[in-house]
């Protein structure tokens, strides 16, 4: 009978078929204790090293989903414990930056407010010293208002003032071109286009003779009627002045204009102080629009005859 020394022994089958699980598991976590970091750093050098991109390659998603599994479940409450120790003690170092950031952010904040605050108070203490001094002011005026009411002065609103103005003297005329004969009449002449007038006026009950003839029989239309009374009635002497009129050439719009220049010249004279109211009134200005002269080739001044072409 031929023995094998390389077969196993019945004895080493039956001793493995006899250890338990639990007895395998103590095995694991005593070697895993035993194992050193330092160990455990080569194995997983000599891993990477020995794996190639090949096997890189052909590992498949599942693969690497199972091994990370693995990892997780093999990590120790005791590793967790030390990751969560480093981190603390990185964040408690990053605490002390921050604050000291925050720190700095606060000082500045503060003295930006502080500025702000003193630009503010700046124009506050102006606006009092103002308020102050205007205080100051009405105090004084009170107490100056009251010593003047203390002496007997009655203060009055807007009487004093209006007593005290005095009428404005009326514009006198540069020039004259009236004139008073010996007997005290007034006289004035005025032209109008072609008519020239000569007015003599004195003190009376309102009469007005014009070449003989009264003012409503020589002139029918009232336009020229009112037109020569208006500067009596400017100056507020129509009805009280006597108005003889001595009147020729021209027609009776410019016979009416002669007339109003005449009186109001003679009036200016009589009274230097109406001329005023006669220069507003623009009774003292001679109208100098003439009739335009007639041309020759032309029916009128500027009126053609008729055109014939042939």
């Amino acid at each position: 009978m031929i023995f094998d020394d390389d077969a196993p022994d019945a004895s080493e089958s039956s001793e493995s078929s006899e250890e338990t699980p639990e007895e395998a598991a103590e095995e694991t976590t005593e070697e895993a204790a035993e194992e050193t970091p330092e160990d455990a750093a080569e194995e997983t050098a000599e891993d990477a090293a020995e794996e190639t991109p090949e096997d890189a390659a052909e590992e498949t998603p599942e693969e690497a989903a199972e091994e990370t599994a693995e990892d997780a479940a093999e990590e120790t409450p005791e590793d967790a414990a030390e990751e969560t120790a480093e981190d603390t003690v990185d964040e408690s170092a990053d605490e002390p930056a921050a604050s000291e950031d925050e720190a700095g952010e606060e000082s500045a904040a503060e003295e930006d407010a502080a500025a702000e605050e003193s630009a503010e108070e700046a124009p506050a203490e102006e606006s009092e010293a103002d308020e102050s001094s205007e205080e100051s002011a009405e105090e004084s005026s009170e107490e100056s208002g009251e010593g003047s009411a203390e002496d007997g002065s009655e203060l009055t609103l807007g009487e004093s003032a209006a007593e005290e103005e005095e009428p404005r003297a009326p514009r006198q005329p540069l020039l004259i071109r009236g004139k008073i004969d010996r007997h005290g009449v007034a006289i004035g002449t005025g032209r109008r286009k072609s008519s020239v007038a000569r007015v003599r006026i004195v003190d009376g009950d309102g009469a007005m003779v014009i070449n003989g003839r009264t003012l409503d029989n020589y002139f029918q239309i009232e336009r020229d009627r009112l037109l020569i009374e208006a500067p009596l009635k400017a100056t507020e002497t129509f009805g009280t002045v006597d108005v003889w009129v001595r009147v020729n050439g021209g027609g009776l719009t410019g016979q009416a204009g002669a007339i109003v220049l005449g009186i109001a010249r003679a009036l200016q004279a009589k009274n230097p102080d109406l001329h005023e109211a006669l220069s507003d009134g623009g009774y003292l200005t001679r109208d100098g629009r003439m009739v335009e002269r007639k041309k020759y080739g032309y029916k009128k001044a500027r009126k053609s005859f008729q055109f014939s072409k042939r």
